[in-house]
């Protein structure tokens, strides 16, 4: 019999980088237009580290975006994910 798999299951280290890549490229437009935008640096089987590149670094609005819409998007698809972090 084959086994079931449920949402709630954890989801192995590529299926990791494909949910957070799409949600960066569901935010593209937006850091696109602003000169700026993060990238995908780690993944370990709790966290994700994020880069934040051109005018996001040093941004006042990164935290908005970034602290706020991003990781909740991220952690919505991806419950075992706990922390979130930003290196530059």
């Amino acid at each position: 019999m084959a086994k079931k798999t449920t949402k709630s299951a954890k989801k192995t280290t590529k299926q990791i980088i494909a949910a957070v890549e799409a949600v960066l490229k569901e935010f593209e437009p937006m850091f696109t237009e602003h000169g700026g935008g993060a990238e995908l640096v780690a993944v370990e089987s709790d966290s994700v580290i994020l880069r934040l590149i051109g005018n996001c670094q040093g941004c006042g609005m990164a935290g908005v975006h970034f602290g706020v819409e991003m990781e909740e998007k991220i952690k919505k698809s991806l419950p075992q994910i706990k922390e979130i972090t930003y290196s530059y």
